[in-house]
């Protein structure tokens, strides 16, 4: 009358098999009335599986229970770790000692990076200045044009007559500029007590400098000659002490000696000697440039009109010869500044550049303020030299003329 499977239940032990709880209900159910008491082998599937699920349930809150203790424990030793620990056991592979080779390699690279930074910017700076020099350049030609004093290159008046006379009047003007900046150093070092090495380094400086001048004047030279002997390139002031594209050395001595007093007895004998020296290589430059003008006079007037052609490829060979006259001079302006080095102290050789360039530079304040002055003013003085100048013609011709 009560079904069987609660007896059922009781004495199956938990965990077991499905095939040992089905053959204990089938012994079970031969003892008893099978034809009414008989139960489905889905519905015994059923009632084992759902108590299964119920142990399992228990077993699994006990387990949980039991661990949860456990699982603390462990989640607060993992909060209570440092955050250097941490660090360490993430970069414990990135934090082996280094050779002392890979040291230097590292330092190298440092240092060539630190080196292309500042070529970059240099050559940056540089663009930067020489778009700006040729912005001047241009708006001063211009100016020149809309004045009239500028024709087509090679044309009369013009102040600029070939590309090689332009980018040298460029260059010159840079040259001028980095002169003011090492000026600056020479008083800054004659001022500051540096040692006498540290003054020599600076003097090699300047006088490279000065040899910097002159090789751009032999490649213009070469392009250009009148542009260098007529003085186009320097202020009006300077062209009045021009020697054949330059400075005379014995003009330069002679100043020196005056300036760089107190010298010693052996240094002004040098001195001396230096200028006697000067004087004779430039006597001998002026009588080679004289016989050259002459023998250009006589080769372009004595010879018939017919054979004008030839004379004017004879005239064109002599006037070739003027870029050597300009190379010896300068070759002799870039003697006299070595000597005067090698004869003077470093701090005399210092106090020289600066008056030299100081010279220079009166020369050519002299020169603007010359080109700036009123017009009023320029026309009283030109009066006044034009008055002066007949009544030295006048007394000329009459001591002349009372001679006979």
């Amino acid at each position: 009358m009560f079904p069987s499977w609660p007896m059922r239940f009781q004495q199956t032990p938990r965990g077991g098999s499905k095939s040992g709880g089905e053959s204990t209900d089938s012994a079970l159910s031969s003892k008893t009335e099978p034809p009414f008491e008989a139960e489905s082998p889905i519905s015994k599937k059923a009632s084992c599986s759902d108590h299964q699920a119920f142990f399992d349930l228990q077993q699994l809150r006990q387990e949980m229970a039991s661990d949860a203790p456990r699982t603390a424990s462990t989640q607060n030793q993992s909060a209570a770790k440092s955050p250097q620990e941490k660090r360490k056991g993430a970069g414990s592979t990135s934090e082996k000692p280094l050779d002392a080779k890979t040291l230097r390699r590292l330092a190298q690279n440092r240092e060539a990076a630190r080196k292309s930074r500042l070529r970059k910017k240099a050559y940056v700076q540089q663009l930067e200045s020489s778009r700006l020099k040729l912005t001047q350049l241009e708006q001063e030609l211009q100016r020149a044009r809309s004045q009239g004093l500028f024709v087509d290159c090679g044309g009369v008046g013009s102040n600029v007559s070939s590309a090689g006379a332009a980018m040298f009047d460029m260059e010159y003007a840079r040259w001028l500029e980095e002169e003011q900046r090492l000026m600056g150093e020479l008083r800054n070092g004659l001022q500051a007590p540096l040692s006498d090495s540290d003054m020599r380094v600076m003097v090699d400086g300047y006088l490279s400098h000065y040899d910097d001048i002159f090789r751009l004047k032999a490649v213009t030279a070469k392009s250009d000659v009148f542009h260098l002997i007529n003085g186009m390139w320097t202020s009006q002031a300077e062209r009045c002490f021009l020697w054949i594209g330059g400075f005379r050395p014995s003009d330069l001595i002679t100043m020196l000696i005056q300036q760089l007093e107190p010298l010693a007895e052996q240094q002004i004998m040098g001195m001396y000697g230096l200028r006697h020296s000067s004087q004779q290589a430039e006597e001998a430059l002026s009588q080679g440039l004289e016989q050259l003008q002459q023998s250009l006079v006589d080769t372009i007037a004595g010879g018939p009109v017919v054979d004008g052609v030839q004379q004017m490829v004879v005239a064109m060979g002599k006037l070739a010869n003027l870029e050597g006259f300009v190379r010896q001079a300068d070759n002799l302006r870039q003697q006299t500044l070595h000597q005067l080095c090698r004869l003077l102290t470093v701090r005399q050789a210092a106090r020289c550049f600066i008056v030299i360039g100081e010279y220079y530079a009166r020369l050519r304040a002299l020169s603007s303020l010359w080109a700036s002055r009123p017009r009023e003013t320029l026309i009283s003085d030109d009066n006044s030299c034009q008055t002066t100048t007949e009544m030295q013609i006048v007394q000329h011709s009459q001591n002349h003329f009372s001679s006979f």
